[in-house]
C-alpha cells in the first residue's frame, strides 16, 4: 500500500473507532490505536505515522531490529505485542517505549534489571490468557492478582494494565465474552491493589469495534491499517 492507501485506511479506522466509542457511551479519545506493524516495510510505518498514527505494535524483537534504524527520524511509541523471550529481554527494554506482554514474575523481573541498566521506566501490560487453545502465552487469570502484586514491587516497570488476544473467531459476537472477562479482571485486579490500572488492550483489526464497547482503551491492528499481510 501507498501512502495514500493507507491514509484513507487510517480515516476510516478512525471512524469507525469513533462509532463503536459513541455507541458505549466513550470519548473516541479515550482510545489509542497501535498499529501492528509486524511483517510491513519501514516504508509503511512511515506513511502511517505521517497519517496520523503515532503508536506502532511489533511482535519480534529481531524484526523490529533490523527495521529501527531506517525509522529513527519517527517520534512514535514503540510497543512489543508479541510474546517475550527470556534471552532478548534486555535487546527489548533497549530498542521499545512499552512491553505489553509480561506474562510471567522471572520475564517481569528480568525486565526490571534491564530497565534499571539503562536508567529508564518501562510501562508494561499483563498478558492474560484467555484462550483454552495450548501454546497460547499470558498469564492464568487465576494468579493475576499475585503476578500484579509482584510486578509492583520492581521500581523500573510501571503496571498499566491488561492485555490479552482471545480465540480468533469469525463473529465477533462470539469474541464479547472474552473481552468481558478481561474488563472484569482489570476491575477486579485495581480494587484489590488500590491502583487504578488505566489501560485494556484487546481488540484487533475484524472485532476491535466489540473490545471498545466493551472498555478497550487500546486497540491493535494490522490489516485494518496495512492491508492484508
Amino acid at each position: 500500500m501507498n501512502f495514500d492507501a493507507i491514509a484513507v485506511s487510517v480515516a476510516l479506522v478512525r471512524e469507525r473507532i469513533a462509532r463503536a466509542a459513541e455507541r458505549a457511551g466513550r470519548n473516541p479519545q479515550e482510545i489509542t490505536l497501535v498499529a501492528v506493524s509486524k511483517t510491513f516495510p519501514a516504508q509503511a510505518i512511515r506513511d502511517a505515522f505521517l497519517a496520523g498514527v503515532h503508536h506502532f505494535g511489533e511482535n519480534r524483537v529481531q524484526e523490529w531490529e533490523s527495521k529501527a534504524p531506517d525509522l529513527s527520524s519517527v517520534d512514535a511509541i514503540w510497543h512489543l505485542v508479541g510474546h517475550l523471550q527470556s534471552n532478548k529481554v534486555r535487546r527489548a527494554a533497549a530498542l521499545f517505549d512499552r512491553i505489553d506482554s509480561v506474562d510471567s514474575f522471572p520475564l517481569a523481573r528480568r525486565l526490571d534489571v534491564a530497565a534499571a541498566e539503562l536508567a529508564k521506566t518501562l510501562p508494561v501490560l499483563i498478558e492474560v490468557k484467555l484462550d483454552p487453545e495450548p501454546g497460547k502465552s499470558g498469564a492464568d487469570p487465576a494468579n493475576l492478582i499475585t503476578l500484579a502484586e509482584s510486578v509492583l514491587t520492581l521500581p523500573n516497570l510501571n503496571l498499566r494494565g491488561l492485555m490479552t488476544i482471545p480465540p480468533f473467531l469469525d463473529d465477533p459476537e462470539q469474541v464479547r465474552p472474552y473481552f468481558r472477562k478481561l474488563r472484569a479482571l482489570c476491575d477486579a485486579a485495581a480494587h484489590h491493589l488500590g491502583r487504578h490500572l488505566p489501560e485494556l488492550s484487546m481488540g484487533m483489526s475484524h472485532d476491535f469495534e466489540v473490545a471498545i464497547e466493551e472498555g478497550a482503551t487500546q486497540v491493535r491492528l494490522g490489516t485494518a491499517v496495512f492491508g492484508p499481510r
